[in-house]
């Protein structure tokens, strides 16, 4: 059995694509491989069909969550293939675009819709992200008019019928196409497809029934977050049209750079350096950690560059409590400068008692480069 694709690979959109990009998205490939549009096309069928189950995936944030975090895994036993009705698009508005459209996608376009998704960038410190943390942000959107409670009409007035769709939203005209005359409607352009006029406006919106205001939100940060990830807001977003929903808000995270640890995954990493004789000699050190401060026991004759990893004590997992990534420490041995005169003898003398044995890399170099020039005349 193939393996299945990446959703976001599927229909072609970034892991950050909003919710207006997927449905653009997939609105082209439904079109193209629609089995309407291909008879008798396997291939195309089974486009189709795997672009409907990745829509229907990262059309919904809690499923999109959800797979963002455990992939193709976290969909077992979910049972996603195509069902119509679990989609947050119009497929006759998609039907509807073959063809010229045949006036119900336009009728079912002035019901109820959901409002724009907005994203904010929030930067954190790299401790807060290991750690958590609640943070304030204030995000200015458009939002209800509070005086006439996004009716955009003055407070005690009501809209009244339009007069050119008669209240109905829409305005139908014939059009002559290859399957004959047919009768499309398109929205009132009188009345932007409302099916009512406002005699006298909301002085505070002049009858949007909108305004933008700044809002302030607090936003609980988990633990383990990492650069680029998304925290959802839900209905955070712009309000709905005709009664719809409001949208959501998408908080992106940005990580600021650490001057000690960096990161990869849930493990950290970081150097110290320590001095000739403490990699000689062996003996404690101390390592710097996200905890702050922790005793290592240096090992004697340890390299450079040489690898420690303490177990632990990196980045707490996200959602799985008492989890957490390692520490990975690389030794740098630093050299003394400006040496005295007595060090420079105590050095002297140590080197005129040191063997080979105790400089096996310098040894095996040595032995290469004499076997390199041995036969050569």
């Amino acid at each position: 059995m193939p393996e299945k694709r990446d959703y976001y690979e599927v229909l072609g959109v970034q892991r950050t694509a909003a919710e207006d990009d997927l449905k653009k998205a997939y609105r082209k490939l439904a079109k193209k491989y629609h089995p309407d549009m291909n008879p008798g096309d396997k291939e195309a069928e089974s486009r189709f069909k795997e672009a409907n189950e990745a829509y229907a995936v990262l059309s919904d944030p809690e499923k999109r969550a959800k797979y963002d975090q455990y992939g193709h895994a976290g969909m077992d036993g979910q049972g996603f293939g195509f069902d119509p009705s679990g989609l947050n698009i119009d497929l006759e508005d998609i039907f509807g675009s073959f063809f010229g459209g045949f006036g119900q996608s336009s009728r079912r376009r002035q019901g109820p819709q959901r409002g724009a998704n907005l994203k904010y960038r929030m930067g954190l410190d790299f401790l807060e992200a290991a750690f958590g943390v609640e943070k304030d942000i204030t995000i200015t959107k458009e939002d209800l008019c509070e005086a006439c409670r996004g009716s955009g009409s003055r407070d005690g007035s009501t809209p009244v019928p339009c007069g050119a769709c008669h209240g109905t939203g829409q305005v139908s005209s014939r059009q002559q196409t290859l399957f004959g005359n047919v009768m499309t409607s398109r929205p009132c352009p009188s009345c932007g497809g409302t099916g009512s006029q406002i005699q006298d406006p909301c002085p505070e919106c002049r009858g949007s029934g909108r305004k933008n205001r700044s809002k302030k939100l607090r936003i609980k940060v988990p633990a383990g977050i990492n650069d680029g990830e998304m925290l959802t807001m839900r209905n955070e977003g712009e309000p709905g049209a005709r009664g719809g929903p409001p949208g959501d808000l998408y908080v992106e995270i940005h990580i600021r750079p650490h001057p000690v640890f960096q990161r990869q995954g849930y493990d950290t990493y970081c150097e110290v350096p320590v001095t000739f004789a403490q990699a000689a000699l062996g003996g404690d050190i101390e390592v710097p950690t996200i905890d702050g401060p922790s005793t290592y026991s240096l090992r004697e004759g340890t390299q450079p560059e040489e690898v420690l990893r303490l177990r632990g004590k990196g980045i707490p997992h996200l959602n799985r409590p008492g989890q957490r990534g390692d520490h990975i420490v690389k030794v740098t041995v630093e050299i003394p400068r400006h040496l005295g005169g007595r060090q420079k003898d105590l050095l002297r003398e140590f080197e005129s008692l040191s063997q080979d044995r105790q400089y096996e890399n310098r040894k095996r170099f040595s032995d290469r480069i004499r076997d390199l020039f041995r036969d050569r005349p």
